[in-house]
């Protein structure tokens, strides 16, 4: 367990965050108020059932959506006052993403997958290559650099999804039911590894899981319900 955390200790604060959607003459409220802070260096589950808004949360403070109101801010700034393009740059370089499905690119190998992101960050090739080979290898998959995602298993195609999420160094991991689309063996090992990475690196996970036996080992849990936080 972390040490109770003092002012500076945050990484990311979310105040007051509702999202609502359009539907005919009337709009629906999917995130209800939501006040959350993510600590430096922790691994936080999220839990709840289908529809309460977990997704919808961790896309918001993904910068993938913006909220409707409310504010996210990283180390005391507001992302959302950045522009598209700063904000896809920053997105880039200090947040990782794991979600249920890998969304690996088919016609790229491991390797090429794994230092994607930063290749569109324009860190020299060289650098990129020999950053992911060395991930993969963490990941135990040292032998696997050259196959592309349709010839490796959903656990191996995962771990791939790990080793490119963590590539930039981020600081933060957003990771949606990571362990959801494997077996029980493969979850575990899935898990352990974003455990490894969270001690050894120092990065922060925010993980949303219906595996309670997986939740339970975290440092923190949230529960959900009807897009409000409720412990």
């Amino acid at each position: 367990m972390h040490p109770a955390p003092d002012s500076t200790s945050f990484l990311l604060q979310a105040a007051n965050v509702s999202k609502s959607f359009p539907l005919g003459t009337h709009a629906v409220e999917v995130l209800n108020d939501v006040t959350l802070s993510v600590r430096r260096g922790e691994l936080l589950a999220m839990v709840g059932a289908s529809g309460a808004g977990k997704s919808t949360l961790l896309h918001i403070l993904g910068t993938l959506d913006r909220p409707t109101r409310g504010t996210v801010l990283y180390d005391d700034h507001d992302v959302f006052r950045l522009s598209e393009r700063e904000l896809a740059a920053f997105r880039n370089r200090r947040i990782g993403f794991v979600f249920q499905f890998h969304h690996l690119l088919p016609e790229f190998t491991a390797l090429e997958n794994t230092y994607l992101p930063s290749l569109i960050d324009k860190r020299p090739l060289r650098e990129c290559r020999d950053a992911a080979r060395a991930l993969l290898s963490e990941v135990g998959l040292e032998h696997r650099l050259h196959h592309k995602p349709g010839e490796l298993s959903g656990g191996e195609q995962q771990r791939v999804a790990v080793a490119r999420a963590l590539i930039q160094r981020p600081d933060l991991v957003l990771a949606d039911e990571p362990t959801g689309n494997l077996d029980a063996r493969s979850g575990e090992t899935l898990f352990a590894l974003l455990r490894y990475f969270n001690e050894q690196r120092g990065t922060a996970f925010v993980i949303v899981t219906h595996n309670a036996h997986l939740s339970a080992r975290a440092d923190r849990v949230i529960h959900m319900m009807d897009g409000r936080i409720v412990d």
